[in-house]
C-alpha cells in the first residue's frame, strides 16, 4: 500500500508597497481569509508601522528601478496574488502563473496584458521625445471599492 501525501500551497498577497492607496484594506482582507502577506517596498519607504502586525512580513529591498518587483517574482506561486500598479510587474507575474490586481480593483489577464505594455512603451516613447500623456485620474472611493470586492472575489474563488 503506498501513502501519498498531499501538498498543500496557500496563498500569499504580496503588496507592491511603494505606492499602494490600498494598503490597509489589502491587510484587513487578508486577515479576514487567514491569507498570509508581503509587503514589498524599497529601502525610502518606511514599513516599520507594519513591523510585528499579525500576519503582516515585511520585505525592504533596495531602492533603484524595478528592486522591488525583482523581489516579488521569484517569491511567487501560481495560487499568489500581487497588488500592483506597475503594468511591466504584473506582466511578470502572469508570467509565472499568479494573480495580479491593480489598487483600483483592475485584474490584469494574461488576454490583455501584452497590448498594455505596447500602450506603455509608445505612452514612454512619446514622453521622451517631449510629448505629454494623460497621467491617471485621482484614487476615488469607487477605486478603493472596486479593489475590495476584486481582492474579495479573487481570493473566494481560490480558496
Amino acid at each position: 500500500m503506498t501513502q501519498s501525501t498531499y501538498s498543500v500551497v496557500m496563498t500569499t498577497l504580496f503588496i507592491d508597497a511603494d505606492a499602494c492607496p490600498v494598503t490597509r484594506e489589502a491587510i484587513a482582507i487578508a486577515r479576514a481569509h487567514s491569507v498570509s502577506l508581503v509587503l514589498v517596498a524599497n529601502e525610502s519607504q518606511d514599513l516599520s508601522r507594519f513591523t510585528g502586525r499579525s500576519g503582516v512580513e515585511t520585505l525592504q529591498v533596495a531602492s533603484g528601478p524595478d528592486a522591488a518587483d525583482f523581489a516579488i517574482v521569484p517569491l511567487l506561486t501560481p495560487v499568489d496574488i500581487v497588488v500592483t500598479g506597475d503594468i511591466g510587474l504584473a506582466a511578470m507575474v502572469l508570467g509565472r502563473g499568479a494573480r495580479a490586481l491593480s489598487p483600483r480593483g483592475r485584474q490584469y489577464l494574461s488576454a490583455t496584458i501584452d497590448l498594455e505594455l505596447a500602450v506603455r512603451h509608445a505612452e514612454q516613447k512619446h514622453r521622451r521625445k517631449g510629448g505629454r500623456t494623460q497621467g491617471p485620474s485621482p484614487f476615488q472611493d469607487e477605486d478603493r471599492e472596486r479593489f475590495l470586492e476584486a481582492l474579495e472575489r479573487l481570493l473566494t474563488e481560490h480558496g
